[in-house]
């Protein structure tokens, strides 16, 4: 049995991906291991981040948890997502419908996950630690409740 994704923290993936690739031009995460008390994302990467990088990032994904964006899905031909959306982690029998997370305006993708209805239900995002070896960058991740202290 496949285990079932914390939709906080499934969601604050998706906007922290989007973010990244946005300041960095490097794509989505290539690995992500995402639980409800700690998660991390890997990126292919050319060299770590400055203290002023990581704070920028998380300022950003913050914002966009706080602007309170709605989350919805929708579904595209699997010929349409082939050639607007990054496909590399869809499996081979992925079917010829394919569901497509939208995060407001911010962020769409394939994804077969659990998420929040809108951001404002993710809570704070806080970067606990970040390296880089052999070409990869990891970021790992906290999240506090909504409406609640920093995690």
């Amino acid at each position: 049995m496949k285990k079932q994704t914390d939709p906080r923290m499934h969601s604050a993936e998706h906007i922290l991906n989007q973010t990244m690739d946005r300041m960095f031009q490097c794509g989505r995460c290539f690995n992500a291991h995402i639980e409800k008390k700690k998660s991390k994302c890997d990126y292919r990467f050319d060299r770590g981040l400055t203290p002023q990088e990581l704070k920028e990032i998380q300022t950003r994904v913050n914002r966009v948890i706080a602007d309170d964006l709605p989350v919805t899905e929708g579904h595209v031909s699997h010929a349409e997502a082939l050639k607007n959306y990054n496909t590399d982690k869809l499996p081979e029998n992925a079917g010829d419908t394919i569901r497509i997370i939208h995060i407001g305006d911010y962020d769409a993708c394939p994804c077969i996950g659990s998420h929040v209805e809108s951001t404002g239900n993710i809570g704070g995002f806080r970067i606990t630690s970040a390296s880089f070896d052999k070409d990869v960058l990891r970021i790992r991740f906290k999240l506090s409740q909504p409406g609640g202290a920093s995690p």
